[in-house]
């Protein structure tokens, strides 16, 4: 069979294997139960009661154990390996009708979360009620008190994270570190996200998340909410000192060591969604010098402004509120909206399907400007590259979710020591000769040229001479 042949040949689907079938049925059985329950007080109708165990068991429950199912007997039996076939082909995962109509459903969902109240306030009927007392009984059990909004997205949150991190452990079954990596934020999903603000409310303490912190929860460094935790005894002073420590102490030590992958792709909620719910669409992310241009630009721009105004707060707050009155509130409020709602989850989650799964992340996250900035001038963390076994197939470029151009530096034999770079190592899962490694090594010797200049040096360069890596490809593609 000749070349042009074999590129007019056809893409096979994929067969489902027998055994996952009544998983499907059971899975869809869930969703629909689910869908009854959403739209049964829209069209004012009777046919189940919600609020109970039998109502969430038979909706969420039978979501959870079709779909861990579902998974389990589509990777069971296959040999042990990444497998990205007919990935290209997949209307789901490359942009399809079914990918746009996932995103819209997602996109949907975060805007009603979000301006759920307002909504409520406009006349529209209270689309998400009927979801948050399906999963009342949860909230009871964990917290003693009646679920709201929030509890409702952090337990679909945290079902995603779970099961699609099941089907990561299966997928990358033969890969240690993606194991040990999805393990870890399942863990802290779970644990510190989920289980842990549940039993602070069911104690009478602050609800506090100890895996986010200022910037990007920079509501526990605002003057507000130091002092309610402040007012809350030696809990409240202990969560205050838990977010300096791990802002000013812990990430800078802890980047220095291992990159900003200890947080983003180890610790992180957002992080650890993108990598279970956005494995499937990390090859939709752009990986032109334009996209990385932009990203440049607007990261930065979003940890200017929360650095701006968290200083603008804490000024009007030492002095009364007497210099700029209520314009740092409506700053922060501003931020909150355009950036907290829309960016982060109505755009960052929603478009994860057209997109990648790292919008938000690489986009707008201050977080991990802050990360990208100290791994890039002051980590020991890099991924090598043994250039001379490149092949130029492309998968390393094709699945990194922060659009890096990863060929390109393989194809040199440079290392890559990118600031959006978050650790994941499927650039190295998925090279079938491979030519690259995650690594540590010293600071200022063979990192990158120029990685021997002092910190801030290095910083300048990364952030005003953009030309360093669109001329180091035009140098390559000359020879």
């Amino acid at each position: 069979m000749s070349l042009i042949q074999i590129g007019n040949v056809k893409a096979k689907k994929n067969k489902i294997p027998t055994l996952a079938k009544p998983f499907a049925v059971i899975t869809f059985i869930g969703f629909l139960f689910l869908a009854v329950i959403f739209f049964q007080p829209l069209l004012k109708l009777k046919l189940i009661n919600f609020g109970n165990w039998a109502s969430l068991t038979l909706s969420l429950g039978l979501i959870v154990f079709g779909s861990l199912g579902w998974i389990y007997y589509n990777f069971a039996n296959t040999i042990p390996g990444i497998k990205h076939n007919n990935i290209f082909f997949n209307s789901t995962m490359r942009r399809g009708l079914i990918g746009w109509s996932f995103g819209i459903l997602i996109t949907g969902f975060y805007i009603v979360l979000y301006f759920y109240e307002k909504f409520k306030a406009w006349g529209i009927p209270p689309l998400l009620d009927s979801l948050i007392q399906t999963v009342n009984p949860l909230s009871l059990l964990l917290s003693g008190q009646n679920a709201d909004r929030w509890f409702l997205y952090g337990t679909f949150y945290t079902m995603a994270v779970l099961i699609m991190g099941v089907r990561m452990l299966l997928k990358y079954r033969h890969n240690r570190y993606q194991q040990i990596r999805t393990l870890s934020v399942m863990f802290f999903q779970l644990g510190f996200a989920f289980l842990i603000p549940a039993f602070l409310k069911a104690i009478k303490q602050p609800e506090f998340y100890f895996t986010y912190f200022w910037p990007l929860k920079p509501d526990y460094l605002f003057p507000w909410g130091v002092k309610n935790l402040t007012g809350k005894g030696s809990v409240g002073m202990f969560m205050i000192c838990w977010g300096i420590v791990m802002t000013f102490i812990a990430t800078p030590v802890l980047t220095y060591f291992f990159g900003k992958r200890w947080y983003c792709s180890w610790v992180c909620g957002c992080g650890g969604l993108a990598e279970t719910l956005g494995d499937p669409f990390r090859q939709n992310s752009d990986k032109s010098e334009k996209a990385w241009i932009l990203e440049r630009w607007l990261i930065h721009s979003v940890l200017l402004a929360i650095i701006f105004i968290t200083i603008l707060l804490w000024t009007n707050d030492y002095f009364g509120r007497s210099i700029l009155g209520g314009f740092t509130y409506t700053a922060k409020e501003w931020y909150g909206f355009y950036i907290g709602a829309i960016f982060s989850g109505v755009i960052g989650v929603g478009f994860y399907p057209i997109l990648g799964s790292r919008v938000w992340c690489r986009f707008g996250c201050p977080m991990a400007a802050i990360l990208g900035i100290l791994q890039r001038s002051f980590s020991k963390f890099r991924i090598t590259v043994n250039g001379d076994q490149c092949i130029s197939c492309g998968n390393c470029s094709t699945y990194c979710e922060m659009g890096i151009d990863v060929r390109a530096y393989a194809q040199r034999g440079e290392n890559i020591v990118r600031s959006s770079c978050v650790g994941c190592g499927v650039c190295a899962a998925v090279c079938p000769r491979g030519v690259l490694a995650l690594e540590n090594g010293p600071r200022k010797i063979g990192r990158f040229t120029g990685s021997n200049k002092n910190p801030l040096a290095i910083i300048k360069d990364s952030l005003l001479n953009r030309e360093i890596y669109s001329e180091s490809k035009k140098q390559y593609s000359e020879k």
